[in-house]
């Protein structure tokens, strides 16, 4: 599996946001995944790696 570079910043600015959720990373495989509705399938998505303890 290729592993994907981490851009470490403490601020994250987009505008015009459709939405947002939260969801815990689960394991499935040897990887991991992560559930989001259907309605999303085929966009673009952005994953925001938070530091432990932080919301």
């Amino acid at each position: 599996m290729k592993i994907i570079p981490i851009n470490t910043q403490k601020e994250l600015k987009i505008k015009n946001i459709a939405g947002f959720f939260k969801k815990i990373v689960n394991s499935y495989g040897t990887g991991a995944k992560i559930d989001c509705p259907k309605q999303y399938l085929g966009k673009e998505v952005y994953v925001v790696i938070l530091e432990d303890g932080t919301s």
